[in-house]
């Protein structure tokens, strides 16, 4: 009777191995958490290769890339991609002509000159512009910013990529700021106390140490704000317009390749039809981009690192 006591008794664990089994636990869970965004990353990437070779089996790649017209819902289609690239980089390019100078010159603010008070009032307001829904903004572009810009530029048409580009540049705006900010508070005070020891001024100082010295850290920003600018779909779906055109002046109106890809989605084509898959096509190319954008920002980062 007394064995079977024994056999019965419950084991007990050393402290050192509870923790290295809660240790375990947590390392396995955190793995989980970085395999579930790299595992969806890739079944992203894997859908658009697969619809998109089901495309390019139809469409001729050099069409697709040399071709100046993008129709592919009508009857004389036209599968060129060059209308809605254009559109995005025109749109891009306006909102990075706002959003960074406005951002950097923001970021050096709050960390070099602002104090404590004003930084905490400041930084609620960006992070404010940054939770706005794009369709706000979208419409805020639309409605005020075309209208206002129309004073200025009466042949301005209703829809153009300029008020889309200046509304998108406003709505990247806290992410530049942001982050630049926090690249630039990261420097040590020893290089601000030596460049004032060398009688320097405090705009001296932020312009020719500490931004040198954050820039890793601030192109990061700026790559991001490029992301973001040429993922948008809401602003430029309603203010832009949605007619693909071939031009790189940002006072007309153009289409951009998420504008289109919303465009199709909501339409009623069936699955798996050569126009349903010019949307995966575009994906394609909109995901291409974005990593020739990133690719360029991680070498021009690890560039401008090893010089300063």
């Amino acid at each position: 009777m007394q064995q079977n006591t024994e056999i019965l008794k419950p084991i007990s664990l050393s402290p050192t191995t509870i923790r290295d089994i809660r240790e375990k636990i947590i390392e396995i869970l955190l793995f989980l958490a970085a395999f579930s965004s790299v595992a969806t990353t890739i079944s992203i990437v894997v859908l658009l290769l697969y619809e998109s070779v089901e495309f390019f089996s139809q469409v001729s790649i050099v069409e697709f890339l040399t071709d100046t017209q993008w129709s592919p819902l009508f009857a004389d289609a036209h599968y060129g991609i060059l209308p809605l690239v254009s559109g995005t980089l025109v749109t891009t390019t306006v909102a990075l002509l706002v959003a960074v100078p406005l951002g950097t010159v923001t970021a050096i603010y709050l960390s070099e000159f602002a104090n404590a008070r004003v930084r905490e009032v400041v930084k609620p307001f960006l992070e404010l512009l940054a939770g706005i829904p794009t369709v706000v903004y979208g419409y805020f572009a639309l409605l005020f910013v075309t209208p206002l810009l129309q004073i200025f530029l009466p042949d301005l048409p209703g829809f153009n990529m300029l008020s889309a580009g200046l509304v998108m540049g406003i709505m990247i705006l806290p992410l530049v700021s942001s982050i630049s900010e926090d690249a630039m508070r990261a420097v040590p005070l020893y290089l601000r106390e030596g460049s004032y020891a060398m009688g320097a001024t405090r705009l001296q100082t932020a312009w020719r140490v500490v931004y040198p010295s954050a820039i890793s850290g601030i192109f990061a920003a700026y790559i991001l704000g490029i992301s973001r600018a040429v993922g948008e779909t809401m602003i430029v779906a309603i203010a832009a317009g949605l007619q693909p055109n071939l031009t790189w002046n940002p006072m007309d109106q153009a289409a951009t390749i998420t504008a289109y890809i919303v465009q199709v989605s909501l339409g009623d084509l069936p699955h798996g039809s050569l126009e349903y898959q010019t949307i995966f096509a575009a994906g394609l190319t909109l995901v291409l981009m974005t990593l020739i954008f990133n690719i360029i920002g991680y070498f021009l980062s690890r560039r401008y690192r090893e010089i300063y």
